[in-house]
């Protein structure tokens, strides 16, 4: 383990932007003179966990405004200062994209704009005790969920925990989640999520989810791939795009309320993480 203190600047923007502000500060902002939006990070401190322990980095802030800017989409670019316990210091280089949607009276998701990531690992390895790490940002956490895609209500002040990890440069695939007890009819909003706390991608093709003693499994379609800092879901019976579009499209139960495990198997037949819940995954027979 090792304590970091961060601090950070957005550096420029693809394309350039006109009017804008702040380049080269921790706080930038466009559009026109008394209606400016912009971005602001805040540094913070933290003990962190090496290899792929995830952790707050910084806070995001997005000071939403009705403004104009041209282009209304366009990347930002931001250097997060890194400084370590020895006295150490590597900067981290990520990119958002912004979507400065119409601006209107912020009365549906709609008026949203969008703050996507668009570069979550750093492109150089950092070096910490002698071993070399990714840097990784695994997304923004907002009412205890990472998400890849920042929403920012029009005429707010809206905040978010930026959530980073120093992982292995290899893939290292868990079960992160398990929603069990759902509240939609049929318990079609239940889930399963793994993540990939590894620093490199994993291929998943020939993997699957199971669900003990359901009998339910999951195979994932050829191609798929779970990148660093990456999170998927697997619903009962709903489609989420933003969590990769998995279902089991099951109208019955696949994870029981009394208990069971949830079991990540590679495509050799090796069980790569597994999750038991409540009772463990078993019955009163002992029988899995």
């Amino acid at each position: 383990m090792t304590t970091v203190v961060t601090s950070g600047v957005f550096s420029s923007t693809n394309p350039a932007i006109s009017p804008v502000n702040g380049v080269g500060t921790d706080y930038i902002q466009w559009g026109s003179a008394g209606s400016q939006s912009g971005y602001q990070f805040r540094g913070d401190a933290a003990d962190v966990q090496l290899g792929g322990t995830e952790f707050v980095i910084g806070t995001f802030i997005h000071r939403n405004k009705p403004t104009t800017v041209s282009p209304d989409q366009f990347d930002v670019q931001l250097t997060i200062n890194v400084m370590f316990e020895d006295g150490s210091t590597t900067d981290l280089n990520f990119s958002f994209h912004h979507n400065e949607t119409p601006n209107s009276t912020g009365t549906s998701p709609a008026d949203d704009d969008l703050v996507d990531l668009q570069t979550f690992i750093h492109p150089q390895p950092v070096t910490v005790d002698g071993k070399q790490y990714r840097a990784v940002l695994s997304g923004f956490k907002r009412n205890g969920q990472i998400v890849r895609q920042f929403r920012s209500p029009e005429g707010g002040i809206n905040f978010a925990e930026v959530v980073c990890m120093f992982a292995l440069d290899e893939p290292d695939v868990i079960i992160s989640g398990l929603r069990y007890q759902g509240t939609s009819a049929g318990q079609a909003d239940e889930y399963v999520e793994i993540f990939n706390q590894g620093g490199a991608p994993q291929d998943l093709t020939g993997w699957q989810v199971e669900a003990k003693p359901t009998g339910y499994s999951f195979p994932f379609p050829p191609g798929t791939v779970i990148q660093p800092g990456q999170r998927y879901r697997v619903y009962t019976n709903e489609n989420h795009p933003e969590y990769g579009g998995f279902s089991f499209s099951s109208s019955n139960e696949v994870w029981r309320d009394q208990g069971g495990i949830a079991r990540l198997v590679a495509d050799d037949g090796f069980v790569v993480d597994q999750s038991p819940y409540l009772d463990k995954g078993f019955n009163k027979t002992g029988t899995p």
